[in-house]
């Protein structure tokens, strides 16, 4: 199934989005905290994970003026504890917050939601969370030889389709594959997030990257569980059209 007319019009129809790094290993603020994980604020309602840390997240988000209070939904990309982490202090502040899930996330992880008064939804298909941002559904990967399902964020502006990715256990190319069949995009406009390409060799990611411009992505922003090689050679092959992402940054797609 094609998404474009369920989006809302043409991209020329849809405004620009605004994205602020809330959470990664790496910023130029000193008042920030950093460590494992990330998390992403999208058009200052829509949380995408939410690093190791709550205490963390909670006090960066003050520093850079966010309003928890505004939020209208958290999308966790898989279950594990540097994309879960801040969510439960999240949810103390927000009770009722929508939490977009896998259906193949643990029993342990679903029914702390419950407890912990979140609005569990899980997804089963390409699904609208906000006008022209969908939750991917799962989409199947591994982890360590074991099963790991996980999402990623499409989102449609008029600068394009835009890919946020938590670790890419699917495998990166997989996933913008999966984006570019449900919108029938010839081209994405940015992908950023984890590409879990950290164990890889440099022929291995130069691949990746190279996959990267056969698949029309116009911006690239590796992170977290990307690794520096993975870093390197995609600022390399990208220029200006790399994305430098850090704790603090906010840019629009």
């Amino acid at each position: 199934m094609l998404w474009p007319q369920a989006a809302g019009g043409t991209n020329s129809q849809r405004p620009a989005m605004r994205v602020v790094v809330i959470f990664d290993k790496n910023t130029d603020k000193k008042s920030l905290h950093t460590g494992w994980g990330i998390s992403f604020l999208i058009n200052n309602n829509i949380l995408f994970d939410t690093g190791e840390n709550g205490a963390w997240l909670l006090k960066n988000a003050k520093c850079l003026q966010l309003d928890i209070n505004s939020l209208e939904a958290a999308v966790i990309s898989h279950d594990h504890w540097d994309h879960t982490g801040g969510l439960w202090e999240v949810l103390a502040e927000r009770k009722g917050l929508k939490v977009y899930a896998c259906a193949g996330f643990s029993p342990e992880f679903k029914e702390r939601v419950r407890v912990a008064q979140g609005a569990l939804i899980e997804v089963d298909k390409v699904t609208e969370i906000s006008k022209g941002i969908f939750a991917s559904a799962e989409i199947a990967g591994t982890y360590h030889g074991q099963y790991m399902p996980e999402q990623a964020l499409f989102i449609r502006t008029e600068k394009g389709l835009s890919v946020i990715t938590g670790c890419a256990h699917p495998g990166i190319v997989k996933i913008l594959e999966k984006a570019k069949e449900s919108f029938g995009d010839s081209r994405v406009y940015s992908a950023f997030g984890g590409f879990h390409l950290m164990e890889s060799d440099k022929r291995a990611i130069e691949i990746v990257a190279g996959r990267f411009k056969e698949l029309n992505v116009t911006k690239a922003g590796p992170t977290h569980c990307s690794g520096r090689a993975a870093e390197d050679i995609f600022k390399k092959k990208y220029g200006d059209d790399f994305i430098a992402l850090k704790a603090g940054e906010d840019f629009n797609i």
